[in-house]
């Protein structure tokens, strides 16, 4: 039992939007590539968010939900569109919504970021790098976005989801224009942090007024992309500013970047909380209420962020795929620490596609994946992802030929 007092967690989370949310424990947004390589959500995917519901989580947060087909980045995510079936969008908000959990969308474009072998990505700036080549998005693309972001959020609205999030942060597409490293634009959109912040910042306007003034409406946003030249901390702390004269619900401090080869925070076992520090110097630049994601491993540092103001929601990932019920563990007061997997040496990537065929094992309700068996998670999930790449490229043909 924790020396703590667990009741901490358990409180209530009022969002200026009036929403609230039943306690401090939130589902960060991770890209379950569980979509049905159409853009769909599946039977498997519905029931993952119903079981992580059942796990007393308050909020949860499905990743990367495009509005086009154009810049995904897994053929897994899904697309919210108007040429997407209501009834499965649908399906998937009920079931994310039982025990009063909210579910909430998070609208995504991957951009340099975005899957090659399925679209050709377009970034702030062209970028030939090893690993990652994109070409340039036009000013006429760049203005188009916000209406993009807007029309997605207003069907989620639509379709019963509890809010949506604006992805900002994890190197896709809207990180990539606040960092310096992959935006050499000069126009309005590039140069100075003021101008690399308006595509996120006018996305924000564009959604509350397609939403309306009662719909949360959350920004994940980098304290850093730990990448030397990039987006650091100074200018995180910038941007906080900024978006507290915004009419945001909630902010998502989070950090790091899926640039090829980049170190992944979460991977770095051991180390966590990775952010706090960051959220805690935020205070001085925004009411807002603060989520941290990343590395919270044990009940004290989640009720320790709490008590001294550091988060008003703590954001789990990994924690509740080992352990989908941790939630109302730590909401009870008991206090064990998520079992992580250790790998020794795994290849690049392998840490995630474990973890992500693990998600694949909540979803159908199966037991827990062995850290022995990391070699044929990587398999089954390079092969999900090959099978899914054909379904994408059949299905969304119209879309890439009228995009090239």
């Amino acid at each position: 039992m924790s020396s703590a007092n667990p009741s901490v967690l358990a409180q209530p989370l009022k969002l200026p939007c009036g929403v609230v949310l039943k306690n401090r424990l939130a589902k960060s947004a991770m890209s379950d590539s569980l979509g049905d390589g159409c853009g769909g959500p599946t039977d498997a995917q519905i029931r993952l968010y119903e079981r992580w519901a059942e796990g007393g989580l308050a909020l949860s947060i499905v990743g990367e939900v495009q509005g086009t087909a154009l810049y995904p980045e897994k053929p897994g995510n899904l697309v919210l569109n108007t040429q997407s079936n209501p009834n499965q969008f649908k399906a998937l908000a009920r079931a994310g919504l039982d025990h009063k959990t909210q579910l909430w969308l998070q609208l995504g474009h991957a951009g340099a970021m975005a899957d090659p072998a399925i679209c050709a990505p377009k970034g702030p700036s062209a970028l030939d790098l090893p690993g990652l080549r994109c070409d340039a998005l036009s000013l006429s693309d760049i203005q188009q976005l916000p209406a993009e972001f807007a029309r997605t959020a207003r069907l989620a609205q639509d379709y019963g989801f509890g809010g949506v999030e604006i992805h900002a942060a994890h190197g896709f597409l809207l990180s990539q224009f606040l960092s310096p490293l992959f935006n050499k634009r000069d126009d309005a959109y590039g140069g100075s942090l003021a101008n690399r912040m308006r595509l996120m910042l006018d996305s924000v306007d564009a959604v509350r007024r397609a939403v309306g003034p009662d719909f949360p409406i959350a920004v994940k946003l980098n304290a850093t992309d730990q990448l030397a030249g990039g987006f650091a901390q100074d200018e995180a702390l910038g941007v906080m500013a900024v978006l507290d004269a915004t009419s945001v619900d909630l902010i998502d401090i989070s950090g790091g970047t899926y640039f090829p080869g980049a170190p992944s925070s979460s991977d770095r076992a051991g180390f966590g909380p990775y952010f706090v520090d960051f959220a805690k110097q935020s205070r001085a630049k925004t009411t807002k209420p603060l989520m941290v994601t990343g590395g919270f491993k044990t009940l004290d540092q989640a009720q320790t962020a709490i008590t001294d103001g550091s988060a008003d929601l703590i954001g789990l990932a990994r924690a509740v795929i080992v352990d989908p019920d941790l939630p109302q563990k730590w909401l009870a007061g008991h206090a064990p620490t998520p079992k992580f997997p250790h790998f020794e040496n795994p290849p690049e990537g392998g840490v995630t596609a474990w973890y992500t065929m693990q998600i694949t094992q909540i979803a159908d309700d199966g037991a827990m994946l062995s850290p022995a068996g990391l070699s044929d998670a990587v398999t089954a999930y390079t092969q999900r992802d090959q099978q899914r790449r054909a379904l994408w490229t059949m299905h969304f043909a119209q879309d890439s030929r009228d995009q090239s």
